[in-house]
């Protein structure tokens, strides 16, 4: 087990109608101006955004919107951001929506607060932030964990490359006010999808190849039973409050690095293949994650099929053969039949991806920065390897 520190500084409030305190924890953090940060049409349909502009208005907090995030957050909202900061002298941005919001929000706290050089060399970590603005967000999708997160990504339509930033504290929202009843409208394809991005987080810190700490262990676990038992209720009801805020707490925990304690930080090779699938296909991160892990765990598991018999047992109680091969096996079919029972995609073909062998290559040369690098920890992955693991998933 590895030495670690653990910093989790963002302030918490949870429950219903939790967002409209905003006027008041605004004040305590003494801003002047306020960028207001949000998606589309559901921030404005489902009166938040008016909700949100009445509670500042109120508090005689100045402030100024920006709309337009999508999935997949561009670095071309981002740079729209970063103007309308510096023309506004902006000094705190609050953003409204889900992980791509809070995201875009991030990056465009990063490029205001270092005007000494263009935002997306953070994401090609050839320059590192020094500061960021302030950032306060109230989550209306429970999947990313950005709101208690030190790392944002984001796609440049110029080679639709999907990146993400050097983790660091600096980005760390200050607070974030979580109310599970804004993610009632979600449509069940987007709750579902967050639903896998959670357990996802939690996994990649999970399956790593060195001693863990059992009480790490322990918590992810649970944390991954949590979320798989509500994800299945939310199928069937899914204004269940109870089971929504469940499923929101655990995004939170998911992703603030409590369940990294001890392990190393985790192998992460899912997200960076799936990263270049949202990059050049626009897909939905969750499922994207979802069609890709069962070809990866089965490409890396005999690595230590130990880990992945653990992980079977102690999530979906399959009893632990003789043979950890047949047992880590059993684990990842379970968790591939999870995601069919909640609709998910187990293959590029199922996400609506019909690849030939030249785009299968090309996913590889990208995700392995033109064959310079390797990801994973569990099991360190070459070009060539990447390559065979999205052929797998087709």
């Amino acid at each position: 087990m590895r030495s670690f520190e653990y910093f989790a500084p963002t302030r918490v409030i949870f429950g219903k109608d939790s967002h409209l305190q905003i006027g008041d924890i605004l004040k305590e953090e003494g801003c002047h101006k306020v960028l207001v940060h949000y998606g589309g049409h559901s921030a404005i349909s489902s009166g938040l955004l008016d909700e949100i502009k009445k509670c500042l208005t109120d508090a005689d907090i100045d402030f100024v919107t920006l709309g337009g995030v999508v999935p997949n957050p561009r670095l071309s909202k981002v740079r729209e951001g970063i103007e309308l900061c510096r023309k506004e002298n902006v000094d705190f941005i609050l953003a409204v929506g889900g992980g791509s919001v809070i995201d875009s929000g991030k990056a465009i706290g990063y490029g205001v607060a270092n005007p000494w050089t263009d935002v997306w060399n953070f994401f090609l970590k050839t320059e590192t932030p020094t500061a960021c603005l302030p950032i306060g967000v109230i989550p209306t999708i429970a999947a990313s964990g950005s709101e208690m997160s030190g790392s944002c990504v984001i796609t440049n339509e110029e080679g639709w490359l999907k990146r993400g930033s050097t983790r660091s504290d600096l980005c760390r929202p200050k607070f974030a006010l979580m109310n599970p009843r804004l993610t009632y409208s979600l449509p069940q394809y987007q709750t579902e999808s967050g639903c896998v991005d959670i357990l996802m987080h939690t996994m990649e810190r999970y399956f790593v190849n060195i001693e863990t700490m059992e009480i790490t262990d322990s918590m992810s676990e649970s944390l991954m039973q949590t979320v798989i038992y509500n994800a299945r209720i939310l199928m069937k009801e899914p204004g269940n409050y109870n089971a929504r805020a469940e499923i929101m707490w655990a995004g939170s925990l998911s992703h603030n690095g409590l369940t990294g304690c001890g392990t190393g930080g985790g192998d992460w090779s899912c997200h960076q293949l799936e990263h270049e699938l949202g990059g050049l296909y626009d897909v939905t991160h969750g499922a994207g994650l979802a069609a890709i892990w069962g070809s990866w765990a089965r490409y890396v598991y005999d690595v230590n099929p130990e880990r992945f018999a653990q992980f079977a047992t102690n999530v979906f109680e399959i009893p632990c053969d003789l043979d950890f091969n047949k047992t880590a096996l059993a684990g990842i079919e379970a968790m591939e039949n999870f995601f069919r029972s909640i609709q998910m995609p187990t293959s590029l073909h199922e996400l609506g991806l019909d690849l030939n062998d030249q785009q299968i290559h090309e996913l590889a040369f990208k995700c392995s920065f033109e064959d310079t690098r390797t990801i994973g920890v569990f099991k360190q992955l070459n070009m060539k390897d990447m390559e065979k693991i999205y052929s797998m998933a087709r």
